[in-house]
């Protein structure tokens, strides 16, 4: 009986505390015993004794864990990223950055060398989309990054062609109109679909992925005539002269693929595909 008592009295303490602490307005047990001083009174030091000896869990923890669970679930620690450095995006970039000196190679005649980096550029682009699908280094900065070389080496070749005056002047804008319209709908895509919150450096990290721009078919069909209608013109004046005969009929050829792409994009409903964070984060390992 003695060895248990001290047990029964702490259990018995340590309810009283629990008792002032979710209850405070309950009446005590031994506030009953007979006193002239208010009960309030001879309940106040009793308690405050017993939650010092017995705390319970300290205040203020279910808003640390709050805290803690927001963190977790905040923006920047759930946003979903992807390797961007891949050997496909690499061949991609190196397209983009040869198209300074293929511009200069025309412009100074040396049509030799602008004649060579537009071979680089074909077998390039056949290569990256190539590994791409056989090693599946697919990316959405990938399916943003081909088609701006594409266009990258069109405008250069359409500029620094009509300057030599070997394109028209009036293909040379529907041309480069179109790509100039399609690249501001590129940037306003971008900036609604990235996932909030909408700062400038996570507006340029390609890396977090936001829409993915799929080409139509017509849009495919025209890249391919517009790249042989440079190719023929940029090789014309050290090629053979019969290169120069079809030049005519590929203009026309390539003023209504153009016109024809720029509206696909517009009507097309699976022109671009917003990326769903909530599905990405699905098909990623546990």
């Amino acid at each position: 009986m003695s060895s248990s008592l001290p047990t029964r009295s702490f259990i018995l303490l340590s309810h009283l505390c629990s008792i002032s602490r979710v209850h405070p307005l309950r009446r005590p047990i031994v506030s009953l015993v007979g006193s002239s001083r208010p009960r309030s009174v001879l309940w106040r030091p009793f308690t405050s004794g017993l939650c010092l000896r017995f705390p319970q869990l300290p205040a203020g923890t279910n808003k640390v864990k709050n805290k803690l669970s927001d963190e977790k679930t905040s923006p920047a620690k759930t946003t979903v990223r992807e390797n961007i450095y891949t050997i496909p995006n690499f061949l991609t970039l190196s397209r983009i950055l040869a198209c300074p000196v293929l511009g200069w190679s025309i412009l100074h005649n040396d049509f030799h060398l602008a004649t060579g980096l537009l071979i680089y550029a074909g077998l390039s682009d056949t290569l990256d989309g190539y590994l791409a699908r056989r090693f599946n280094m697919h990316s959405v900065l990938g399916t943003i990054l081909d088609p701006a070389a594409d266009k990258a080496l069109m405008t250069t070749l359409t500029v620094t062609l009509a300057m030599k005056g070997l394109l028209p002047v009036s293909l040379a804008a529907i041309i480069i109109g179109r790509d100039a319209l399609l690249s501001l709908s590129a940037f306003y895509i971008r900036y609604t679909s990235l996932p909030a919150p909408k700062t400038f450096a996570r507006y340029w990290d390609f890396s977090i992925p936001s829409a993915e721009v799929r080409p139509t078919i017509i849009s495919k069909f025209n890249t391919a005539a517009q790249l042989s209608f440079m190719f023929m013109t940029t090789v014309a004046p050290i090629g053979p002269v019969w290169l120069s005969t079809y030049l005519p009929e590929m203009q026309f050829l390539v003023v209504v693929t153009t016109v024809w792409s720029g509206l696909s994009y517009v009507f097309s409903k699976d022109a671009v595909r917003v990326i769903s964070e909530t599905r990405k984060r699905k098909q990623l390992p546990p």
